[in-house]
């Protein structure tokens, strides 16, 4: 085999992570590295084209690279071996130009150089690494060593001879000036060096601008040479090149849009010509593209009748482009404001663009972001301008809400059933985007957009306009939605008016069905200040837990309900229990919906006098009690393992949330009257009583899963959020609960210094510090006693680092971060890696 004839000699490919090479053994010539590449390309088997890809970086970046490259680029060589020698020759100068004498300088400019006119005719991708490899010769020596690069190399190739026609040598120039500014970009020189550079190639522009244009107005210039020019002005403008500078040619890119072949790079060239930061110091120029952008909406509306999608929406980019980028700029120039106003009702042309995102169009979504900027341009001028711009500006926005709930309307059931469940998700992610931009929008329209939107749901509802479809409901509803899940609506007096009109919608769609129930979830509290209209929506919530196709939207507005509004539930309660037990039982909700309703439950329950707690407790969980005795006395396998971690799921998830200590929401906010925040009756936790009945169940269930860590962590959850919820009403169970975890940790020990993963090490720490805070002298004894066993934790560490690291620990009951270092670094001593790579990256 040709890599078994490459690689003679090697031993011990890897060691220590890194590729051990024989210097004598690695004799790259150029029969060897076309050896190597055809390994590379043709072998089948990988093992040795990774083996060919090591030798041949090795090869690239190796003294003898010099030689072989240039043999590398004959004529008679195939391209995939010429692109290598034209890569290796950019490495070479790339990353190791100080090993380049400065008397060579100029020999190899001027083989590079014949390099390139050689294939100016050949391979494209041959052509382009050369260009690459000239461009980082220039990068290094301009300006001192090689003063006037880009006019050397204009002067270069405008000369007759070698054989190549113009139209080649034309083409290979604008290639290497276009990767110049690329390289640049990517290039690994000194920052020092990175600010002459960049000077001298802005210098450089005055010698490339006037020949672009000339390329670019000529009529007998080649589309392919236009093409090329737009690229090379896309890949200067990069460079910040004053926008001034370049007017005439992005003005020029403008007459290149009509063509097909042309339209993608003139978009691009105009794109990153108005996109870069610097241009909005040049407001004249600015200016002038106002009108040259609007005199693109013929086009624009010719591509979207005619459904060319590319055109649409490369035309929305530039129109997007200068609105996003200058936005404030523009909307200074008052005397210019009906230019900028019809730039902005372009964009909202593009915005509210026919077709469903992102079956029928994919450009409506690129305008999002400029309503955002332009907002907030409006709102950051004084008070006295602001207003002017309002009176503007609050009709657009008005308009925009409306678009933007046109584009939030699903399709038709049959042609939403034809889409892919990508094309569903991209949809929902749209959707999303929309409803950040409605509550953006808010913040300047205020209540009146409630309002608004009230006014034309309650058309629809009350039949007082046209039959309309479900999909305007639905979008309306969306619109609500979107601005009540964040914002405060409490205030708003079209609230109660929505809340009446919900149960009049006809729901005979599921993603209707699902915007009603997330409406609601939104409106959860405002519902606990308005406690009287519960009764109109929770009917609702309930119906809909029973439908699989609401999983999430019926579960998680039901907990939404709980949690905000369970002081005014009692009434409900053993309904809401009786619905939920019934949905649970039927197995019609996905694990994470019975782990959300389990929650809901826990936040109904807290609410409740501790005898009704216990009395639902027990009708909740007997079932899924019996049901654990029983897959407690089965023989572990698979199947009862699942049905095990969902049980102790389900009694975690309940637990976390029953909480009758606390009369306060999550925030810590108090969300009812003060007379309903009475102290807890005195007498046991109804968690407390429950957790000691199934106690004993619990240790059996644990006895046959010892060994396995996820029911292991699930019954760990349990007690996890139990204590959490309960705090100090949990002490009862301590004692238990401590002997149940010394069981748990002894079946698998991890020892403060053994072979233990490094996730481990922030929970020793965690451990390690709490005991500190809280049982200082009982954790002195303990670390005393523990570590003075000879060898333990490790026989790398000495009694005096365990000493240091005792000490270490004992002084810190404060800072938990610091804690976590110390036991990191006792750690990788006693695993002997302290100060190693390895240690480095811990």
């Amino acid at each position: 085999m040709v890599i078994s004839q490459l690689t003679a000699g090697w031993a011990n490919m890897e060691t220590s992570g890194r590729i051990a090479t024989t210097p004598d053994a690695l004799d790259f010539t150029v029969d060897n590295v076309e050896k190597a590449l055809h390994q590379l390309y043709y072998d089948p088997n990988i093992e040795n084209k990774n083996l060919a890809q090591k030798w041949l970086m090795q090869a690239q970046v190796s003294p003898q690279a010099w030689q072989f490259s240039w043999a590398l680029l004959s004529p008679d060589k195939v391209p995939e071996i010429q692109y290598f020698g034209a890569s290796a020759l950019h490495t070479k100068i790339s990353r190791y130009w100080s090993d380049i004498p400065s008397d060579q300088y100029e020999t190899l400019k001027t083989q590079l150089f014949s390099q390139i006119a050689c294939f100016s005719s050949g391979s494209k991708m041959v052509l382009t690494r050369l260009c690459v490899a000239l461009a980082s010769l220039a990068l290094n020596t301009m300006p001192e060593a090689w003063p006037g690069a880009v006019p050397e190399m204009v002067r270069v190739f405008q000369e007759e001879g070698g054989g190549v026609d113009g139209r080649a040598r034309c083409l290979a120039l604008l290639e290497l000036l276009t990767v110049l500014p690329e390289e640049f970009q990517t290039s690994r020189l000194p920052q020092y060096r990175k600010g002459q550079v960049r000077g001298a190639l802005g210098r450089e522009w005055g010698s490339v601008c006037p020949l672009l244009q000339q390329l670019l107005r000529r009529g007998d210039s080649p589309g392919a040479v236009k093409a090329r020019v737009l690229r090379c002005l896309s890949s200067w403008v990069l460079l910040d090149v004053p926008l001034s500078e370049s007017e005439g040619l992005v003005e020029d890119c403008f007459t290149a849009l009509p063509d097909p072949e042309l339209f993608d790079t003139a978009v691009e060239a105009i794109v990153n010509a108005i996109s870069q930061p610097d241009s909005q110091r040049y407001v004249n120029t600015l200016l002038k593209l106002v009108p040259q952008v609007l005199s693109l909406q013929d086009q624009l509306r010719e591509a979207v009748q005619s459904g060319d999608m590319e055109t649409s929406h490369g035309i929305c980019r530039i129109a997007v482009a200068l609105g996003e980028n200058h936005s404030r700029a523009l909307l200074e120039q008052v005397e210019h404001w009906q230019g900028f106003l019809a730039l902005v009702n372009m964009i909202m042309f593009c915005t509210g663009i026919p077709g469903h995102y992102p079956v029928n169009e994919t450009t409506s979504s690129l305008t999002l972001t400029f309503w955002y900027t332009l907002q907030d341009d409006i709102m950051s001028f004084d008070s006295e301008r602001q207003a002017v711009y309002l009176q503007v500006y609050r009709p657009v926005y008005f308009q925009l809400v409306d678009v933007l709930l046109h584009k939030a309307q699903f399709p038709s059931d049959q042609e939403y059933a034809t889409w892919s469940s990508d094309e569903k998700e991209q949809f929902r992610i749209y959707r999303v985007d929309i409803s950040d931009t409605l509550m953006y929008v808010y913040e300047m329209l205020g209540a009146e957009l409630l309002s608004n939107l009230y006014e034309k749901l309650g058309r629809i509802l009350t039949n007082t306009e046209p039959a309309s479809s479900w999909q305007h409901t639905e979008a309306l509803l969306y619109g609500f939605q979107s601005i009540a899940e964040t914002i405060d609506v409490n205030y708003s007096d079209v609230i109660p008016g929505l809340i009446g009109l919900i149960p009049r919608i006809n729901i005979n769609n599921v993603q209707l069905a699902d915007t009603v129930m997330f409406t609601i979830g939104a409106l959860a509290e405002w519902l606990a200040d308005h406690p009287v209209m519960l009764s109109s929506v929770l009917p609702l919530v309930l119906q809909a837990l029973g439908n699989p196709d609401l999983s999430v939207s019926s579960v998680s507005t039901l907990k939404k309900i709980c949690r905000e509004c369970k002081y005014d539930l009692p009434p409900y309660a053993s309904n809401i229990v009786a619905v939920s037990q019934e949905v649970l039982i039927k197995q019609i909700h996905k694990t994470s919906q019975c782990m959300w309703l389990m929650q809901a439950l826990g936040f109904l329950l807290s609410a409740l006098p501790v005898e009704e707690i216990l009395r639902n407790l027990h009708s909740l969980i007997t079932p899924y009690i019996q049901q654990l005795e029983k897959l407690a006395d089965e023989t572990p396998n698979p199947s009862n393992k699942l049905a095990i971690i969902h049980i102790l799921g389900l009694l975690s998830n309940l637990f976390t949330t029953l909480d009758i200590s606390k009369q306060e929401d999550e925030s810590g906010e108090s969300t009812a009257p003060p007379i309903k925040t009475a102290p807890p009756p005195p007498g046991p936790n109804p968690v407390v009583v429950v957790l000691q009945q199934v106690f004993a169940l619990i240790q059996t269930v644990l006895s046959k899963w010892l060994n396995d860590s996820q029911v292991v962590e699930a019954v760990c959850a349990i007690f996890e959020k139990s204590v959490k919820t309960l705090l100090h009403d949990f002490a009862p169970m301590v004692s238990q609960l401590s002997e149940m975890l010394g069981q748990m940790y002894s079946t698998i020990p991890q020892a403060i210094g053994g072979g233990s993963s490094r996730g481990l090490m922030d929970q020793f720490a965690e451990v390690l510090f709490s005991l500190n805070k809280h049982c200082f002298s009982l954790l002195t004894m303990w670390l005393k006693e523990v570590l003075q066993s000879p060898g333990f934790p490790s026989t790398r560490v000495t009694s005096e680092q365990k000493d240091t690291f005792t000490q270490q620990i004992l002084r810190e009951r404060v800072n938990k971060r610091r804690v976590k270092d110390i036991v990191k670094e006792f750690t990788l001593v006693c695993r002997g890696l302290h100060g190693t790579e390895y240690a480095a990256d811990y």
